[in-house]
């Protein structure tokens, strides 16, 4: 027996065997569910396929519906321009009235004030899937300020918030363009002819209410929407309309919406409460030339 051997030790065979790996029988019965879930899908769109034509037909005849058309599209001005497209609401009614299609929005994770969501869209019948993983941060800016939310309604209220608008990117990379073109051709139609009037003269309309009843003029308006009286669209017309509903309801005030810093134009009503006002502080300061 030799004492020299400098063969070098293997200390693999005195570590402990891992563990061997498991998953808890809910998860196993959450996965089953899942790929069961998706093998019926995939079964029920090959042997029910869509038909094109009534799909197409399907959402005309949706588009013809006044309150879908007035939430079809939306439009911001950016730049000096107006960016629009189609809105969640029409994406949302394409994906019904196509077919075959599954959509939806699943967060993935929260930790260290964020979430991780995923937005996807999938055509089940053609295979074609378009997916978006993004990152929320759990917070909502208001000016130059930006409040942390804490609350579970909050967080689920910023996330889906987030996450409508990536759905809609995924939902419209899935059905064909010329769809959703006509899609928005049939609605604009439907909102030019759902009134009588020219849209410049509902428009000139409009501005002479909220002059006569608020004191917003002209200016004040081309501004808070973004652009000029002429080349106002069905959409500019839609929002003045919105505000002036949230203004009649007393949703909001005309300070939330307009800009009274510079070239406001009192309306009568205000001049005549002005001129009220004012005459009962000279009474009360004993003013003789004041009537009684």
């Amino acid at each position: 027996m030799s004492f020299d051997d400098q063969q070098p030790i293997d200390y693999q065979n005195y570590l402990p065997e891992a563990p061997p790996s498991f998953r808890s029988t809910t998860t196993e019965m959450a996965v089953t569910r899942q790929t069961e879930e998706v093998k019926a899908a995939i079964f029920m769109a090959k042997q029910f396929p869509r038909d094109q034509q009534a799909s197409f037909n399907r959402i005309m005849l949706s588009c013809q519906r006044k309150k879908l058309a007035e939430e079809a599209e939306y439009e911001y001005p950016k730049g000096g321009s107006k960016v629009s497209g189609p809105s969640i609401r029409l994406a949302e009614v394409l994906a019904q009235s196509w077919g075959n299609i599954d959509y939806g929005l699943i967060e993935l994770e929260q930790r260290n004030g964020e979430s991780k969501a995923m937005a996807y869209a999938w055509d089940i019948e053609t295979n074609t899937r378009r997916q978006i993983v993004f990152t929320v941060k759990h917070e909502r800016k208001a000016g130059n300020t930006t409040k942390q939310l804490t609350e579970a309604r909050d967080v689920y209220e910023v996330v889906a918030n987030m996450g409508s608008r990536r759905m809609r990117a995924c939902i419209l990379g899935v059905i064909p363009g010329d769809i959703v073109d006509a899609a928005l051709a049939e609605c604009r139609k439907t909102l030019v002819n759902s009134y009588t009037e020219p849209l410049a003269d509902r428009v000139r309309k409009a501005f002479q209410q909220f002059q006569e009843k608020y004191g917003v003029n002209k200016e004040m308006i081309e501004k808070c929407i973004g652009c000029a009286q002429d080349a106002f669209t069905e959409n500019d017309y839609l929002r003045i309309g919105n505000i002036w509903k949230s203004l009649r309801d007393g949703m909001g005030k005309r300070e939330d919406y307009f800009d009274f810093g510079a070239g406001h134009v009192p309306s009568a009503a205000e001049l005549e409460f002005k001129a009220q006002q004012e005459a009962e502080k000279a009474k009360a300061d004993g003013d003789p030339n004041v009537a009684e």
